[in-house]
């Protein structure tokens, strides 16, 4: 893992989760962490407890769902560290609802968190690393962008945009490598966005069989850790016992 020591990888949505798991597994491996959430208290704590063991983190108030805010984050990497070699765009809600119960603001939230912002965050880094002559962008999707399931139709859409909107990107760019990462049940807080009952009990039931975040965070790792010359395009990582 010596590539990753002295990498600048900014981790959006870090307060919680994949991206908290992330942050951590990325700063004791030796990269320089930028992380990004909305969650400022929980940003602070994070960023304490990876300081307390010796690693380097910057911490920045973030909306993915503003141009303007990401770009600001992104910069902050710049700013701090000289450089942004990676972004991991993380943040993400998971609201699930039957279709018939037209959480329309539900839709609209996840299409603004989910795809936007993964889409700003491109916008952000893309042209600091083009600039740079290097860099990875790390896209977090979902096992939800391989296969659709009731009350979650979408959900898998964004997830599935995300995928589009990876593969499309590498294929554009020879320099830039590009990473789908699609978990599948993951411990995490992502499902206290369900507002449905039966969509709550579905997947509490569904949730069952997980995975750490940190598992996650190795397979991100993994990636970024690779020569320049190799792009991991995509890791699905998921629970050995899961039938999905």
């Amino acid at each position: 893992m010596s590539n990753i020591k002295g990498k600048v990888v900014a981790v959006t949505g870090a307060s919680s989760g994949i991206g908290a798991a992330t942050a951590r597994v990325l700063a004791t491996a030796g990269a320089c962490v930028v992380i990004g959430a909305r969650r400022e208290d929980r940003l602070e704590e994070l960023a304490d407890e990876i300081s307390a063991a010796g690693g380097l983190v910057r911490t920045r108030r973030l909306d993915v769902t503003s141009v303007e805010d990401v770009r600001a984050f992104a910069n902050q990497a710049i700013a701090e560290f000289g450089r942004l070699d990676a972004i991991v765009n993380n943040a993400g809600v998971m609201p699930l609802s039957p279709m018939e119960a037209l959480k329309v603001d539900e839709w609209d939230r996840m299409v603004d968190v989910n795809i936007k912002g993964v889409l700003y965050g491109i916008a952000a880094a893309l042209p600091i690393m083009k600039a740079q002559g290097t860099g990875h962008i790390v896209n977090v999707s979902s096992i939800g962008g391989h296969s659709v399931s009731p009350t979650a139709a979408v959900y898998c859409a964004t997830k599935f945009a995300v995928r589009a909107i990876s593969e499309g990107l590498r294929q554009e760019e020879d320099r830039i490598r590009v990473t789908i990462i699609s978990p599948g049940v993951t411990t995490s807080e992502l499902a206290d966005t369900i507002s449905d009952d039966s969509a709550r009990e579905a997947m509490r039931i569904w949730r069952a069989t997980a995975i750490s975040s940190e598992a996650v965070a190795n397979s991100i790792l993994y990636a970024l850790s690779q020569p320049e010359d190799v792009d991991v395009s995509e890791i699905i990582i998921r629970p050995t016992a899961s039938p999905h």
